[in-house]
């Protein structure tokens, strides 16, 4: 017997919607660099990737404030606790919150307004490795893809430059309003300009979203790719 035969069309259509929004985004996160590096995702918690590697991570439908991004020099124990150069994030493998700057970022928030993912690759936090963020299935993007593969560490203005090489961002080094945008009201700086040239699909200060902020089909999936 079907319990369901005379149920009206729109019963059908909100089914149908509901179990769109419910899909989980496949990100496929690879590690093309040369080296180790140990990828984390808020949510998604971390896993080491040698070069070559791939992590698939599944992200609910409706998962905002997410982002990828890769931790470099880590060490840690059996238990998961331990530390890293870049990217660290409260000293544990399986990261529960963001990580330190610098890191290069992949930033998301799945259906959102009109059913659409909003994404973007962000150097607000610093660099510290290339990035490609992209969408594998789905579509409907309004930029095919951004990436961020300049040699930012290499010819980082020497008051970002880390001890260890890599390039931080303005407001972890100055703590001023102009760089962190405390206030909500900051416009592009020198610094900013520096990652804007090199990288212009990325944001390169906070409020940055004209040039930096793209929009894909809600079910769309992804992949993130250290050193394209």
């Amino acid at each position: 017997m079907n319990l369901f035969k005379n149920l009206p069309i729109s019963f059908y259509f909100l089914v149908t919607v509901f179990i769109a929004l419910a899909h989980a985004a496949r990100f496929d996160i690879t590690n093309n660099c040369p080296y180790t590096v140990w990828a984390a995702a808020v949510p998604g918690g971390g896993r080491q990737l040698n070069s070559r590697q791939s992590w698939p991570l599944d992200v609910n439908a409706g998962t905002a404030g997410a982002r990828i991004w890769a931790r470099t020099g880590c060490s840690f124990d059996g238990s998961g606790r331990g530390r890293c150069q870049t990217g660290d994030c409260g000293g544990l493998l399986q990261c529960q919150g963001y990580g330190a700057a610098p890191n290069t970022l992949a930033e998301f928030a799945l259906n959102q307004f009109q059913n659409k993912d909003f994404v973007d690759i962000s150097l607000v936090d610093g660099f510290n490795v290339p990035m490609e963020f992209s969408a594998t299935s789905g579509g409907g993007c309004n930029k095919n893809g951004m990436r961020c593969t300049a040699d930012i560490n290499g010819q980082c203005p020497t008051q970002l430059k880390t001890s260890s090489g890599y390039c931080n961002n303005p407001c972890t080094v100055f703590k001023t309003n102009e760089y962190c945008c405390n206030s909500g009201s900051c416009g592009p700086t020198n610094f900013s300009r520096f990652f804007k040239d090199r990288c212009p699909d990325a944001y390169s200060y906070p409020k940055d979203d004209p040039t930096s902020l793209f929009t894909c089909n809600g079910g769309s999936n992804y992949r993130v790719v250290f050193c394209p």
